[in-house]
């Protein structure tokens, strides 16, 4: 090999390194883009014995500086942050709604109360008897209000669970369709670096939606699973998912792929889709199953107690409210058929002045109740302790939320450190190899030089 040859092999290969150096500046601002690099190695001497030193360099490939733990730990940590954002804000606006002292139902409970009291002055009044009335159709309209609200964010949760789906199947194909690619790509021999960081990327943000598993096999690919084993892609197909409505209102989510069908248990989603599951199931749903069995409890018990009571004119007090189980916006309502009078206060038909099934009555609001959520409290108590609930466990994912942010954060700043484009440390090296490009130049002018000397002494 010739000194030519070999400063030619260098000047080539300082080429090669800044074309790579080059293109990792021009995507220093882009985002998910890993930074390239060249590896040389030295070429074996084509001649033998030992005064041959060797026969230049040769870049042997373009290296996508990639960690795939860095990575994995990326993807996991937007799954814990997508699950713990998108409970939040339901939990902020429940809070919100629920610690309403104007509207919320204890203040409603507390004039339904102060009404009895105040009737229990003079049982045979009619205004007294009428306000009432009045208060217990505004504690009702109170009960229907946050049934409503409940209800709403219930039928929230389902649209946003439905748009996901559609986010991880358009995802899912996303990166299929990149595996397709990349595969064909490398059986050729050219670089994938920009279509593998396209597929990085699109697994990011499936991850965030869904807890995802991510295998790379040999022909580059990669095979992406649900933490429950499930597939999502292999090769380059993709599996659909999709959210079926319940009887209930749930909904229950499936993964088809080719000719299987798997259903998705709740607590191996992860992501956002874990997230919204993780709410409806563990406080939304037992929120609005207390607060319809408050409504069911407090009407029989009112109910009850005036039906053991007498009205002004001697008859068996009347119901004055009425439940209603499959009401989303009528749960609870004042029987409109009632008038004051057909109050049972009295517990003596003979006497309707008589206020002692008035105190039974107002001695209520001390009675035990029993909550799916809370178990047996008091009447009075009960708004009280699932508000009190409600903080503590929007307190628990505020604060799990605070912690994925920072290893969301960390997981970035540790992929950044082996993938992510350093300015300095690229200015480095665009001094190195411009150097190196120049030094392999002067030694094919000093190889010419040599070359003109040795002709002009044969001549």
């Amino acid at each position: 090999m010739t000194i030519i040859d070999n400063a030619l092999s260098g000047a080539a290969a300082a080429q090669i390194a800044l074309v790579t150096t080059s293109q990792n500046v021009a995507n220093v601002m882009t985002p998910g883009y890993t930074r390239q690099g060249v590896n040389l190695a030295s070429v074996q001497p084509l001649l033998a014995g030992t005064k041959s030193p060797g026969s230049g360099v040769a870049v042997q490939a373009i290296v996508r500086f990639s960690d795939a733990y860095k990575s994995q730990q990326l993807w996991k940590s937007a799954s814990d942050l997508g699950q713990h954002n998108t409970a939040q804000p339901y939990m902020t606006q429940l809070e919100q709604v629920m610690s309403d002292d104007t509207s919320g139902i204890n203040s409603g409970l507390d004039d339904f109360f102060s009404a009895l009291n105040a009737a229990s002055v003079d049982p045979t009044s009619t205004p007294l008897r009428q306000q009432v009335i009045t208060s217990a159709d505004a504690l009702a309209q109170r009960f229907n209000s946050l049934n409503q609200v409940l209800s709403n964010q219930r039928s929230a949760v389902g649209q946003q669970r439905q748009a996901t789906v559609q986010q991880v199947n358009s995802l899912s194909a996303q990166i299929a369709d990149l595996n397709k690619e990349i595969a064909s790509v490398q059986g050729t021999g050219a670089d994938t670096s920009g279509l593998v960081d396209a597929r990085d990327q699109s697994i990011d943000s499936l991850a965030s939606l869904v807890a995802v598993q991510v295998v790379v096999q040999a022909d580059g690919s990669a095979s992406v699973s649900l933490r429950g084993g499930q597939p999502l892609v292999a090769g380059g197909r993709s599996a659909t998912m999709s959210a079926v409505a319940n009887p209930d209102g749930s909904q229950t989510l499936t993964v088809k792929f080719a000719q299987e069908s798997f259903i998705l248990a709740n607590n191996q989603i992860g992501g956002q889709m874990g997230g919204l599951d993780e709410y409806e199931n563990t406080v939304l749903v037992p929120m609005m199953q207390s607060v319809t069995g408050m409504a069911q409890q407090l009407s029989d018990n009112v109910n009850n107690q005036l039906a053991a009571g007498y009205s002004l004119n001697g008859t068996a007090g009347a119901p004055l409210f009425q439940y209603n189980a499959a009401g989303v916006t009528g749960v609870l309502k004042v029987n409109p058929t009632i008038t004051g009078a057909d109050l049972g206060f009295s517990s003596n038909p003979a006497t309707p002045g008589n206020n002692d099934n008035l105190l039974t009555l107002i001695g209520l609001s001390t009675q035990p109740i029993t909550l799916p959520s809370l178990g047996s409290v008091l009447l009075s108590d009960a708004v009280t302790q699932m508000v009190g609930s409600l903080g503590m466990q929007s307190q628990q994912n505020q604060a799990a939320l605070t912690t994925a942010q920072t290893v969301r954060n960390q997981a970035e700043e540790s992929w950044k450190s082996t993938s992510g484009v350093n300015s300095d440390e690229e200015a480095a090296n665009l001094i190195q190899y411009q150097q190196m490009y120049q030094a392999n130049m002067k030694v094919i002018s000093v190889a010419n030089q040599l070359f003109d000397s040795t002709l002009q002494l044969l001549g």
